[in-house]
């Protein structure tokens, strides 16, 4: 009975598995207590199959987008545009905190009682080991929502989210510290090192886990927790499986496509449709341009009028999560950091190459030559914010550096996040809050 009583929530959601001929074309085949090998797989889809919105959601927060006010959709985003956190309307889209528990709890499933049902394969391994991948990147990401970024002097003591690494619907679920959450994305991430075998995943199912995509993840958490020497480390070993880039000059297509050259891990879509259909790009944003030479500009946006419109996102094709550019970028930002502007320039200068036409890469080849380490850091960050436009990096990188000063207007009014705002970490949602007093 208790076996069964674990799996209730099973009753609600169909598991599932997918064709490798139709990306992510998830099927229900059935609701069953998990035994097999293909039970504990088609868990493990459901959990990468979990919806959440909060890369989309950070766009709206950031300095990428303007709103079209007449839309009517505009009003699901509004709240978070002008950083109403206090009391937003109650149409208001919210971050998905629950959607990321519910990950967490697929994961769980599969690293809790799939390792003890389960004979020994190579299959079983690589199964788990992307159970737990996946609950080290879906607590990255809670972490970077809800708490404050991450500072090595005060992290133990900075309010995290809660850890929940077993099914138990009696635990009190308190939040822990900073420190202590990503203890566990660490250990989650070693033991993961640990069980996957498989170099990359074939495409259309490369929104699983894969030794690169792990090492494309470990390079992004060290880069947030400001150890650049272990962020380049995993850049590199994640390049040593994939390290292509595609170049705009000769193949003028996104870069950030699921079946593109630069794919590492296909999992989300950082810039739902809704949302794109609602904004234009901001002039933030298209400013950061040499609309003449950077092949980007053209590809990325569409003129409307005297706006732009995006056309990345909103599309299954560009579900991305990891892809090579980050990793480049990653490498160049962690080597300045460590002003080691030799590696700097030559990891730039290969990005570029392929962003740039020929003259706008030879000029900037003789400027990035003579730049400081304080240039070539703002030039990588302005790098990251033109390759990664809508992708879910913006809100995070300014979190994690800056945490600028931005202003929207909306309805004739400016609302103003001022540098260091406290509402650069956002609040746990009110029904969160509401079902868990602990919060």
């Amino acid at each position: 009975m208790k076996n069964i009583l674990k799996y209730v929530f099973f009753a609600s959601v169909a598991i599932t598995t997918v064709s490798c001929d139709n990306y992510l074309d998830v099927k229900p085949v059935g609701k069953v207590i998990p035994e097999t090998l293909g039970d504990y797989r088609a868990i493990m889809t459901k959990g990468y199959s979990v919806t959440a919105i909060h890369k989309a959601l950070s766009a709206v927060r950031a300095d990428e987008l303007t709103f079209d006010e007449f839309n009517d959709n505009a009003t699901f985003y509004k709240d978070h545009y002008i950083w109403n956190d206090i009391n937003p309307d109650k149409t208001t889209n919210v971050f998905p905190y629950a959607a990321l528990y519910n990950r967490i709890f697929y994961t769980n499933v599969v690293i809790n009682e799939a390792s003890q049902k389960l004979a020994p394969s190579a299959e079983k391994d690589q199964l788990i080991g992307e159970a737990y991948a996946l609950r080290a990147l879906t607590y990255f990401d809670l972490l970077n929502i809800f708490s404050k970024p991450y500072n090595a002097a005060t992290a133990a003591s900075e309010r995290g989210v809660p850890l929940a690494l077993k099914i138990d619907l009696e635990q009190a679920y308190v939040p822990q510290s900073v420190a202590v959450i990503y203890d566990q994305i660490l250990s989650d991430d070693e033991e993961a090192k640990k069980l996957l075998n498989l170099d990359t995943q074939t495409t259309g199912i490369n929104y699983r886990f894969s030794k690169a995509s792990l090492y494309a993840m470990e390079s992004r958490i060290f880069l947030y927790r400001k150890e650049w020497a272990k962020a380049i480390t995993a850049a590199n070993k994640a390049m040593t499986y994939k390290n292509a880039l595609i170049n705009l000059n000769t193949t003028p297509a996104l870069p950030n496509l699921y079946n593109g050259p630069e794919s590492i891990l296909a999992l989300e879509d950082p810039f739902i449709n809704i949302i794109k259909g609602t904004t234009y790009a901001s002039l933030t944003l298209t400013g950061a341009y040499d609309k003449t030479n950077d092949l980007r500009f053209a590809l990325y946006y569409q003129a409307s009028g005297s706006k732009f419109k995006f056309r990345k996102g909103g599309d299954i094709a560009q579900k991305c999560t990891f892809r090579t550019s980050e990793l480049y970028l990653t490498k160049a930002e962690a080597s300045a950091q460590l002003n080691d502007l030799p590696t700097t320039r030559t990891t730039v200068l290969t990005f570029i190459k392929n962003r740039y036409n020929a003259t706008g890469y030879n000029t900037l080849s003789t400027s990035i030559a003579a730049m400081t380490q304080t240039q070539l850091l703002d030039f990588i960050a302005q790098e990251r914010q033109r390759e990664f436009a809508v992708e879910g990096h913006r809100w995070f990188d300014l979190r994690r550096t800056t945490q600028k000063q931005i202003i929207h207007t909306y309805a004739g009014e400016d609302h103003t996040l001022i540098q260091n705002d406290p509402r650069y970490t956002l609040p746990f949602p009110l029904d969160a809050r509401l079902n868990n007093p602990a919060l």
